[in-house]
């Protein structure tokens, strides 16, 4: 045990800490241990840097310029309408039919827009045939994952293990290598979803409109400001009726004309109608106050809040929204979007109280009432992931024969190994936009940003265990600790931890960082046995895109999160049954497949 492994370690087990409990967002994460590992000198700087110009880092970042592509030509949308329709035919031929459209597209684009597209749709036809939204949208995001391991560009995963591989004097891995064992993965989830997993989603989200799903009937009235007022004469930020009571004005009615969200610099005048949102207690408040009078209560539809100016939606935070960690006060939400945050869905609880000072997390839902001048800016803001109705947005249809062409001939070319998939999805990328596709500022917001830093950065630590020897030397643990275990079976033994590890370490952090620190002790561990290091990163690889025991596990189930109106244990209960079965079947499937 040197300094230089002592300290990798180190960092290494920090990060692992700093990742899971999301103290700071992961790319941040990983741009400090770049830095701590540049300044203590293991790795030299050229290594340090090398992570932004990796193949799966520009790779992953042209797969986001082609997936967004396909999106704007509305083929996933057209995909996704047909998929409603069936619906109509019976719940169960629809239910089997989004799996498969979703896992389908999930194996050759990026998982998470496919899952944020078909959101609004499974909640339109969750409306329209009364039907639990919970039990539709679970399903959804392990399909998404079932496809992903079908073929090299189905996460980005895959694509940086088979990076980390070439590195290492290995063969990358093919197209479709995964293929054959990722559709027997997908059959077994397929059947276990629609046999076991469907009965234990529970049905979280209540049919209905908007306001029936945050349960707000109860929380939103009215009251009338009268002569002897004390916020009277005062602007909304400073009347004492929203300072002491803290109640949110959604709307103020003058003289019949009405004034939706409106402005904290609006000066409050005597007859003015206001319509809040209060809880019980700050409802008593209200009414002990002189110069208060209140309204006849009932209850209240989406209808009753919208208005000619406002409607109501229902929002995501997104997953590389700088929303995340910082509250709605901190934001100033209503001045900078125009919007007024009724309530908000956090981490599986319904908060209608104290809903300014709560810190927001991605996966968050949101009921905004927003005016109809400041809905395309909201909509087009990427921090936020509109879901509560099917946009009919203008997509160039014309393009989408091209676009599907463009995408098949970089699969071909990759899959051929005419040329490598980094150079495939860049020319890929420059031909869509060329041919109108997509726009190069439509490009560079198509890119995760946050991804790219994140794999730059666990690069460098993958780079770091190697160079320290601090890899060999866990290898050469777990090869004795494992491998005496096992005998001749030493190997099948290896590959069933490495799967089982990976999938415990994916629940609670970042899959592509949990692949990262894997993939390199794969390599020594097979090193040490003299063995194929295949199955042992397929079992990385695989293990690291499917992960359905936590919400936090993977982007696709933190995003139904909120929407879903999940409980982290009902993740629990249904995903670590397929998790296990899982596991048992790459345990013996991988050697199968791919062969000491």
């Amino acid at each position: 045990m040197t300094f230089e492994i002592a300290l990798v370690v180190a960092v290494a087990i920090c990060a692992v800490v700093l990742f899971a409990t999301e103290k700071l967002s992961v790319d941040v994460v990983a741009v400090v241990v770049m830095s701590i590992l540049l300044i203590s000198g293991i790795i030299t700087p050229e290594e340090g840097i090398a992570g932004f110009s990796n193949k799966a880092t520009v790779t992953v970042g042209a797969m986001f310029i082609i997936s967004a592509a396909l999106f704007k030509t509305g083929a996933v949308s057209y995909l996704g309408n047909i998929t409603s329709k069936i619906f109509k035919k019976g719940y169960w031929i629809g239910l089997i039919t989004l799996m498969i459209a979703v896992g389908f597209f999930s194996a050759f684009i990026n998982n998470t827009p496919i899952v944020a597209i078909f959101i609004p749709i499974v909640l339109g036809v969750a409306r329209e045939l009364k039907l639990s939204t919970s039990k539709l949208l679970m399903p959804m995001s392990f399909a998404s994952m079932f496809g992903g391991v079908c073929t090299l560009i189905g996460t980005s995963t895959n694509i940086l293990v088979s990076s980390i591989a070439e590195d290492y004097n290995l063969p990358a891995f093919t197209m479709f290598e995964f293929a054959p064992f990722g559709i027997i993965l997908f059959a077994i989830g397929l059947v276990y979803m629609l046999t076991v997993g469907i009965r234990m989603i529970p049905d979280r989200r209540a049919e209905g409109d908007l306001i029936e799903s945050f349960n707000l009937q109860e929380y939103i009235t009215e009251i009338v400001l009268l002569d002897n007022a004390s916020s009277v004469g005062k602007a909304i930020k400073d009347a004492p009726l929203v300072k002491d009571i803290e109640i949110a004005i959604i709307e103020v009615i003058r003289g019949g004309e009405a004034f939706p969200v409106p402005s904290p610099e609006m000066v409050l005048e005597a007859g003015d109608v206001l319509r809040i949102r209060c809880d019980l207690e700050k409802f008593n408040k209200i009414r002990q106050r002189q110069g208060v009078s209140l309204m006849p209560k009932f209850k209240w539809r989406d209808e009753d809040i919208e208005s000619d100016d406002t409607r109501l939606v229902e929002a995501v935070v997104a997953l590389n929204s700088y929303f995340i960690n910082k509250s709605l006060k901190e934001l100033e939400f209503r001045e900078n979007f125009g919007a007024t945050v009724l309530a908000v869905r956090h981490r599986g609880k319904l908060m209608r109280d104290l809903v300014s000072e709560t810190k927001l997390d991605a996966g968050d839902a949101l009921l905004l009432e927003v005016k109809k001048s400041r809905y395309k800016t909201l909509k087009q803001n990427p921090s936020f992931v509109i879901i509560s109705e099917i946009e009919q947005e203008r997509f160039r249809k014309s393009k989408i024969i091209p676009a599907l062409v463009i995408v098949l001939g970089v699969i071909a070319l990759a899959t051929f190994n005419v040329v490598p998939i980094v150079v495939g999805s860049i020319v890929g990328s420059i031909l869509l936009v060329l041919v109108g596709c997509i726009t190069m500022e439509e490009a560079y917001k198509a890119i995760e940003w946050r991804i790219i830093f994140l794999l730059a950065g666990v690069l460098t630590l993958g780079v770091a265990l190697e160079r320290s020897g601090a890899a060999k030397l866990i290898s050469s643990s777990v090869v004795d600790n494992i491998g005496t275990l096992g005998g001749e079976l030493a190997p099948y033994a290896i590959v069933s931890v490495l799967f089982l590890i990976t999938s415990l370490l994916t629940g609670v952090m970042s899959n592509n960082a949990t692949a990262a620190l894997l993939a390199p002790i794969a390599i020594g561990t097979a090193n040490t046995m003299g063995v194929s290091s295949r199955p042992f990163l397929i079992a990385v690889t695989v293990a690291a895109s499917v992960s359905f025991m936590t919400p936090v596990g993977y982007q696709t189930n933190t995003l139904i999160y909120g929407p879903g109106q999940y409980r982290f244990s009902d993740f629990l209960k249904v995903g670590t049954p397929l998790n296990i079965i899982l596991w048992i079947a790459a345990t013996l499937l991988i050697p199968y497949f791919w062969s000491f």
